[in-house]
Formats: structure tokens, sequence, C-alpha cells
């Protein structure tokens, strides 16, 4: 708008110019003098922005932090995606541990002084880019078949109750199984303890009351299932 108003000034200078008297000078220098001098007017430069107005884009740079995992509690880290794989680790209450899988929508995959190995994720607390972690599959299924049920020998188990309130009881049983991962202890039908292949014994303290009871299982897994003993029921 500035320059128009300036342009048209110098052409009605110029035109003006045209009409007065000259001292010597021709009208072709007169002319070309006018037009020398709208043309400097047409090439003035415009002033710059103020910096202030001009945006200014600063590039984002994405951070990236180690993906780990911590446990609450003391949680078995096993071989596989299910309470029947092979126990590879434990990790302990409040250690990290580095995540390099997940297996949706249940497990972790970690890197354990053990080896790899996989964590219930109901149990773990993720942090860092676990986004970032690539997706595994199942290991393929196992063929075979379960591992023979243990028996328990005649006197197979002895308990005591003390006047406390105390319970200790030991059990031993026949190893049938050729093919177990391993034996678990079942208390009142949960689960207490892992023991590792051929085990046969097998000892626990409890608080029992006078007049309460508690049962025992022992069960053999491997990858294609479990068996279980008999139920012993034993009171105080």
């Amino acid at each position: 708008m500035k320059r128009s108003a300036i342009l048209m000034l110098l052409v009605g200078i110029v035109i003006s110019s045209c009409n007065l008297p000259t001292n010597g000078q021709s009208d072709s220098q007169i002319a070309t003098a006018a037009a020398l001098t709208v043309q400097a007017a047409i090439n003035v430069t415009p002033p710059a922005r103020p910096t202030s107005d001009v945006p200014t884009v600063v590039g984002v740079t994405p951070t990236y932090s180690q993906p780990l995992i911590t446990v609450e509690d003391v949680t078995n880290c096993r071989s596989g995606p299910g309470v029947n794989y092979e126990r590879v680790i434990q990790i302990t209450a409040g250690q990290q541990v580095k995540v390099i899988g997940i297996y949706p929508p249940s497990y972790w995959i970690v890197s354990t002084t053990a080896g790899d190995c996989w964590v219930n994720a109901v149990y773990a607390t993720p942090m860092g880019s676990v986004q970032a972690v690539p997706t595994v599959t199942e290991p393929p299924t196992p063929e075979g078949k379960p591992p023979a049920a243990p028996t328990f020998p005649k006197n197979g188990w002895n308990y005591f109750c003390f006047g406390s309130g105390d319970m200790e009881v030991s059990f031993t049983w026949n190893d049938n199984a050729d093919n177990e991962t391993g034996y678990r202890i079942l208390r009142n039908g949960a689960a207490i303890a892992e023991l590792p292949v051929n085990s046969v014994t097998f000892s626990d303290k409890i608080i029992l009351l006078s007049g309460q009871s508690a049962t025992y299982q022992i069960e053999a897994y491997n990858l294609i299932g479990f068996t279980r003993s008999s139920v012993v029921t034993l009171t105080c």
C-alpha cells in the first residue's frame, strides 16, 4: 500500500516536471531522469518482517528408555507361557529385569542370568519403553502325555500338632513318572511349593488350631499336563 502511494507521488512529480521550464535540458533528458527515478522507486526492497512474527519450528527428538519389569513378590520365570513349563529362575521382589519381548496379553519375555524366560504379566509392573519390544509367538505345542501320578506308600505322611496351634507334617511319595518337569505341593487346593524332577519328600509347618483341618496333594506336571495324588486330610 505504501509502495503504491510512493509510486503515484513520483509519477506526479515526473509529470509536473515535464511542464516546467528547463535550463538547457532536452525533453528526452528529463524523461530519462524521470524514468530512472520511477524504476528506483519500484525496486525499493520492502522492510523485512520482524523476526518475532516468524514462527520457529523446533525438531522433537524421540526419547527411548530401557524396557524393564519389576515384581512385588518372588515370582517364577518359566521356559514358556504357563505353569506347566519348567521354572528357569525366580525373580525377587523389587528386582529389575530387562524385557525383550511380549506375548499378548499375559506374558513378558525377559532376560535373566539364567537365560531368557516368561513372566506372567499379572505379577509384573512394566517401565520404560515397553511399547518398543517385539511381539513373540507361543512355543509349539509339545507332544506326549502327562506324567504318571505320584502315590503314597504306607505311612507316606507323618504330622504332629503342638499346643501352640502349630502343625508339622512330612510327606514321602512314590515317583512313578519318567517324564515329569517337576512336582508341586498343594495345600487346601493351592500350590505352595515347586520341587524339581525326581523329588519324593516334602515337609511343611503351618498354624492349625485344635479342630481345624488341612488337605494336601502331590502334583506331577510337564508341558502336556499334570496328575495328582490322592488327597490327604490332616486334623488337629
